[in-house]
């Protein structure tokens, strides 16, 4: 398997896509929201740009990829309006792996640039706008180019799957899960945790080479309180599929090899890292944790226990159905995300699941 072909989410504008599956990233870029103004705001105060270069990583496509840039813009004007200055040109580069959907993106942008001209006339400076596909575990721009890195739910996405998670023989060793689970043993998250240790220190020597000395990153991401059983949905997901074995809907072999590209860290490990690469200075690292349907409940405080279990159940399929269809096939994922849906709340209430969100706000050292 491929990844970077398909760790991609749905694309389009269908009822299983992302673009209108992606109420739990919005929230929480919502949340994260003052986190990445009191960033920017520090950066306006200390470096003048006259084109100030920002890049989102995993932008993915939909109403949420332009959202963080509107927010920038908005939080720049207010900044150096405080400064009596006027506001400098914005270039946004839009970054994703190569078969995220950014022709949905292109679409959005003359619209995004209508609004933009109609909230702000020309008190917002210029702005424009470009897509860089491309692994962000590796170099994606030029030395000392970028002033501000922003990424919102994409760093748990890792570059591999950990190639020792399956011998050479073709014997898998997370047999029955497709993520570190209860039942994973301690050789299988160590694949994973050795390989989110390469994969980040590629990326903070990747963004210490690209950002100006002083710019800065907010980098959220999924994280764990124990990641060695982080009580992942993932976990139960893989438990669906598990299921659908022992019913003779998929073949044990299928399921034995296959295993998510996906890690979700603790503090203390993303902490490790940093400490470890040494071009960053750690400004703030916090958490944050929600049930996984609190999301849903803010936003329809009304809805019943079944309902929420379908929005959760599609939000989900838009983000994994494209790995997953690619090992099981579609017919597995519709049956797949039926019981998934059936009691995907229950197992949250009785396991006290909850989404743990890490906020790592950082500056690159002078």
């Amino acid at each position: 398997m491929e990844v970077e072909q398909v760790l991609h989410m749905n694309g389009g504008d269908g009822k299983t896509s992302y673009a209108n599956h992606s109420l739990l990233q919005r929230a929480v870029i919502s949340t994260v929201k003052p986190i990445v103004d009191a960033s920017i705001e520090d950066l306006c105060n200390t470096l003048f740009p006259e084109c100030l270069k920002i890049a989102d990583l995993g932008c993915s496509s939909g109403p949420n990829t332009l959202l963080v840039v509107s927010d920038i813009i908005e939080n720049i004007r207010n900044t150096f309006r405080k400064l009596n200055l006027p506001p400098p040109t914005l270039q946004a580069f839009l970054n994703d792996l190569p078969w995220n959907d950014f022709n949905t993106v292109f679409r959005s942008l003359p619209g995004f640039y209508k609004n933009l001209q109609e909230e702000n006339g020309n008190k917002s400076g210029s702005c424009f706008i470009a897509a860089m596909p491309g692994s962000f575990y590796g170099r994606l721009f030029p030395d000392n180019s970028l002033h501000f890195v922003h990424s919102s739910y994409a760093l748990m996405w890792i570059s591999e799957v950990p190639k020792g998670l399956v011998t050479k023989g073709g014997e898998g060793l997370n047999k029955g899960n497709i993520y570190i689970a209860k039942t994973s043993s301690p050789a299988v998250f160590n694949e994973y945790f050795e390989q989110f240790k390469r994969d980040f220190t590629v990326f903070l020597r990747s963004r210490a080479h690209e950002l100006v000395p002083g710019g800065s990153m907010v980098l959220t991401t999924m994280g764990s309180i124990k990641s060695n059983d982080p009580l992942s949905i993932w976990e139960f997901v893989g438990l669906k599929l598990h299921d659908m074995v022992l019913d003779g809907l998929i073949e044990e072999k299928m399921l034995d090899r296959f295993n998510l590209p996906y890690y979700a860290p603790t503090t203390d490990e993303v902490k490790e890292v940093i400490e470890a690469e040494g071009s960053f200075t750690l400004q703030n690292l916090e958490s944050f944790r929600n049930d996984w349907d609190s999301y849903i409940k803010q936003a329809h405080s009304d809805l019943e226990k079944k309902a929420r279990a379908a929005i959760l159940s599609t939000d989900i399929r838009a983000v994994g159905e494209p790995i997953l269809a690619s090992q099981f096939g579609e017919e597995a994922v519709d049956e797949l995300f039926r019981r998934f849906e059936e009691n995907v709340i229950d197992h949250m209430e009785r396991e006290k699941c909850q989404f743990i969100n890490l906020v790592i706000s950082m500056i690159k050292k002078r």
